[in-house]
């Protein structure tokens, strides 16, 4: 898929595509987005917040970070989780692009309704 933006090219395949939007799916990956998109989290304080195990949480993580959603980095012993926004603002562009190709064929629909010849 190749989308253009303010003559930008932005080039997301089918499976960084598929990533991206199968991460966003699950509604604890979309709130581990939320709130490490203000402050970074430790996958074990992000462990407390959420009624399952520190290794589903961990899974979670791992998800969203194949998906380029979030980023680990060190801090001391700990690896903190912060949101890539980069990533966000791709999803964000795929689904405005979606959207205006919906909206067109919305309006050629209705043009062709109007005015049958």
């Amino acid at each position: 898929m190749t989308l253009t933006y303010n003559h930008m090219v932005v080039r997301l395949d089918d499976e960084q595509t598929d990533r991206l939007f199968h991460a966003m799916a699950d509604r604890t990956r979309r709130d581990i987005l939320r709130r490490s998109m203000h402050d970074d989290f430790s996958v074990s304080s992000l462990a407390d917040v959420y009624p399952m195990s520190f290794a589903a949480v961990q899974k979670h993580v791992a998800v969203l970070e194949a998906a380029g959603l979030v980023t680990k980095h060190r801090d001391g012993r700990k690896r903190l989780v912060r949101t890539n926004r980069e990533t966000v603002q791709k999803a964000l562009r795929a689904l405005e692009d979606l959207e205006a190709m919906w909206r067109d064929r919305i309006d050629r629909f209705a043009s062709a309704i109007e005015d049958p010849t």
